[in-house]
């Protein structure tokens, strides 16, 4: 009776939605594995590459680049500068001053450019941080995805941040961002890093692991649609199967009819 043509893309239909769940979990899984061995890796000794053979204006941070050292040109947003709270530097808490670099080959250019947010090095509190810099540069250091793990900003309206976050930081730029931010090496001119102390590999804010523990979800959760469609075609099946058995077995003599009477 299962066997039935009438059936048949009832089956398919089941067997395409359980292969289907499954392939999205692995491909779900592979991801994650991917993020936990691009976390493991350390990239910050590598030769510094250009920005663009690693991370594109529109592109999505990808794991394997956490940590790569890469170089740049461009111009600096002295206007956009801000600070991030909450940076420690040698047991002492202090701020990170942030200001973007409008990525650019040639000045002229930078007008309409993306910007990457470059961290230029800790202080002790805005205040004491020396000026933003202003003007073209070559900038080289380690790419970090940005921040966010939805600490709230006790005050949006100032230009002192609790994450580095480019929901936040877009909003005093002008021009579209990265989905990064890179932790300054060295520049060329150096001036705008000069009265910074240094943000060094060893102080780097640890990579975040929310995405790749939501790419483990979503595959289990794949995985448990899987497990359901098989659970609907089973029991659409054994119903079929028991209303054919009740359709074909005969009624007994003598047992009771519709109306009460005997058969």
């Amino acid at each position: 009776m299962l066997a039935a043509p009438r059936l048949i893309p009832l089956h398919l239909l089941g067997l395409v939605a359980t292969a289907l769940a499954v392939f999205l979990g692995l491909w779900q899984l592979e991801a994650w594995q991917a993020q936990r061995a691009a976390e493991a890796r350390d990239l910050t000794s590598m030769t510094p590459v250009a920005l663009d053979r690693v991370l594109a204006p529109d592109q999505a941070f990808p794991s394997e680049a956490v940590g790569r050292p890469v170089e740049l040109s461009g111009a600096w947003l002295p206007e956009a500068t801000f600070y991030v709270t909450g940076r420690e530097d040698a047991g002492r808490d202090g701020v990170w001053a942030v200001t973007p670099v409008a990525v650019c080959e040639k000045p002229s250019a930078c007008a309409g450019s993306s910007a990457l947010l470059v961290v230029r090095g800790w202080s002790q509190s805005p205040d004491t941080a020396p000026a933003p810099p202003a003007g073209p540069v070559d900038v080289t250091g380690w790419l970090q995805p940005a921040e966010g793990s939805g600490r709230p900003d006790p005050d949006p309206a100032d230009a002192v941040l609790p994450e580095l976050r480019i929901a936040d930081a877009i909003q005093r730029v002008d021009q579209d961002l990265y989905s990064a931010f890179l932790v300054a090496e060295a520049a060329k001119p150096p001036g705008g890093l000069a009265g910074l102390e240094p943000v060094t590999p060893g102080s780097l804010p640890d990579p975040g692991t929310g995405s790749g523990l939501r790419n483990l979800l979503y595959a289990v959760e794949w995985w448990v649609f899987g497990a359901f469609a098989l659970f609907v075609w089973w029991r659409w099946g054994r119903d079929e199967v028991e209303r054919s058995r009740r359709a074909a077995t005969p009624v007994t003599a003598g047992a009771p009819g519709r109306d009460g009477e005997e058969g």
